[in-house]
């Protein structure tokens, strides 16, 4: 299989529209001292995301968040808006901005990997370093507004459009092949659920699990080189 090279549409979905790079958080300025405001936003933003993963979005209210932050319930205000702008802080820090690559990214950055190895890489680090955004965005979705629900939605559109056009170049697939659009979604599926099913393999090393479905993975990409749709 050659390296990447990028040509537009090669998945057949019309050009991505510009995506919002995350959701739209409250102006808050009770506090002047910006750090002040900082730590305390942390605080209460870190004791949250314990109660939100533990008891729920609906059932945690201001006082647990306050009771488990230390933020006097009093000054909470003055730091931030209403439980859903506590959400927004959150998956914009762990979802949005959470530091894992984008399996096209490591596509384009190390052409000299097998694929195998950037799709092991990719999965390693969706794994760690979005584990906790995924978990929290998989337990809140219900009680996101509309409007962040499109945002999110749209993140994942743009991803999957972007996996859909490697995965045509890595395949020489004739352009529009629904195909690699299948395959990009189930991807990234098995990316950002694998941390929701790990209780089925506690006991396996991360490495040899990331190893597997990367093997799976690559082994779906080569067969649709192989076969065409209507074989």
């Amino acid at each position: 299989m050659k390296p990447i090279q990028h040509t537009p549409d090669s998945s057949g979905l019309e050009p991505a529209r510009p995506v919002k790079n995350e959701l739209l958080e409250a102006r808050v300025a009770g506090v002047r001292n910006a750090s002040l405001a900082e730590k305390r936003r942390e605080q209460i933003c870190d004791a949250a995301l314990e109660l939100f993963l533990q008891k729920g979005f609906a059932s945690t209210t201001i006082r647990d968040i306050c009771a488990r932050s230390g933020v006097n319930q009093a000054s909470i205000y003055d730091y931030i808006s209403n439980k859903n702008d506590i959400l927004r802080r959150l998956l914009n820090r762990l979802w949005f901005r959470s530091g894992a690559p984008s399996l096209p990214d490591l596509l384009e950055q190390h052409p000299e990997n097998s694929l195998q190895d950037n799709v092991a890489f990719y999965l390693k680090e969706f794994w760690s370093k979005r584990r906790k955004g995924t978990l929290l965005a998989y337990r809140t979705v219900p009680h996101l507004t509309k409007e962040d629900r499109k945002t999110m939605r749209a993140r994942d559109e743009q991803l999957i459009s972007r996996l859909a056009e490697s995965i045509g170049d890595l395949t020489q697939l004739p352009e529009n092949d629904p195909r690699t659009l299948v395959v990009a979604n189930l991807v990234l599926f098995m990316a950002s659920f694998g941390p929701l099913r790990d209780w089925l393999h506690q006991d396996l090393d991360n490495d040899l699990v990331a190893d597997t479905v990367a093997a799976a993975i690559v082994a779906m990409i080569e067969n649709l080189a192989r076969y065409s749709p209507e074989q």
